[in-house]
């Protein structure tokens, strides 16, 4: 109880308590009920305005009512204000990615709705070290390696250097009873996968403190990361021309002046610039071929965009869907 209490005053004197709230993203499992609880001890004593934002995804019998048990708990710590927000859960990208986009835009429009600054998440160091995992196993370089950090934009982690069983432990110790997501122990979910057969074979195979490792490992792998985005955004600053709101050019000399690392930075910020996904691993080494080994290669199609050497520059275009072309011709 007092880990936890203690994480959460550390995380509010980081943050200026007079010019907004936070939203809590309860669920009603045992990592955010830590959070929500710990908050509404702390809170008051901190000046603290918190509310919650309840999140139902509609993929399960009984979500609606068990957000209404996590919204009336919230409320009877004190917390508010207090929201249900009911989604609607696609396909695009898998059943793990598309429930989280939907559940992050609903944070999104919780934080409009009541001007709260941010939303407080209960990740912890075990989901630290399931990201890392999962980053290495999908070939991430540093950027994916890096895990989630305190506070990104809206969000913020006020448990992330604390185990999953120490805020179980304080939920005990506490008597708060919480409810176990069946979908965290679903083998059809990578994430599940890792959590209950990876990390736990880890664990018995290379002995106990691996997820602190790893959790190690994400913090390191983000320091030196945004020591590199820094000397990446520097270039871009100085070199990177912006002529339209699509376009985005670079000389050639520039991007061979500097190290591997910083320019494939400044280009992958090109091409997000203009509306492009990030470039694959391959779609990288093809272009880093446009810098090394130019042989007049043709432009690059990327996903959103293009990109190409001319006369001595990487020029990268947002492309322009056909359907948009024909409606321009025929003006």
């Amino acid at each position: 109880m007092a880990d936890v209490r203690r994480a959460v005053r550390e995380w509010a004197g980081l943050v200026d308590a007079t010019t907004g709230g936070y939203l809590v993203a309860l669920s009603g499992g045992g990592d955010s009920l830590a959070l929500a609880w710990a908050l509404s001890e702390e809170a008051p004593g901190l000046a603290l305005p918190v509310g919650a934002v309840i999140v139902d995804h509609q993929l399960q019998a009984g979500s609606a009512e068990r957000a209404t048990i996590a919204a009336e708990l919230a409320t009877g710590w004190g917390l508010s204000p207090v929201i249900i927000k009911t989604v609607t859960v696609g396909d695009a990208g898998g059943p793990e990615e598309a429930a989280r986009k939907a559940r992050y835009q609903a944070f999104s429009e919780a934080l409009k709705e009541t001007g709260a600054k941010g939303a407080l998440l209960a990740h912890t160091k075990d989901d630290q070290a399931e990201t890392v995992l999962l980053g290495l196993a999908r070939g991430s370089g540093p950027s994916g390696l890096k895990g989630m950090a305190v506070r990104e934009g809206m969000v913020h982690r006020p448990l992330l250097e604390l185990s999953r069983e120490t805020l179980r432990q304080a939920l005990r110790d506490a008597g708060v009873e919480w409810w176990d997501d069946p979908h965290n122990d679903d083998d059809r979910f990578a994430r599940s996968r890792v959590r209950t057969h990876v990390l736990p074979l880890l664990e018995q195979e290379l002995g106990p403190g691996v997820a602190d490792s790893l959790a190690r490992t994400a913090s390191l792998f983000r320091q030196d990361s945004e020591a590199l985005d820094g000397f990446a955004q520097a270039c871009i600053s100085e070199h990177v021309d912006a002529e339209t709101v699509g376009q985005r050019s670079v000389r050639v000399e520039i991007l061979l002046e500097n190290n591997s690392a910083i320019s494939s930075r400044v280009l992958r910020s090109m091409v997000m610039a203009v509306g492009g996904g990030p470039p694959s691993f391959a779609q990288m080494s093809q272009i880093h071929g446009l810098l090394t080994q130019w042989r007049g290669q043709s432009a690059i199609d990327l996903s959103g965009a293009t990109l190409e050497r001319v006369e001595g520059r990487i020029v990268v275009k947002a492309r322009i869907p056909k359907a948009v072309k024909g409606i321009r011709r025929g003006l």
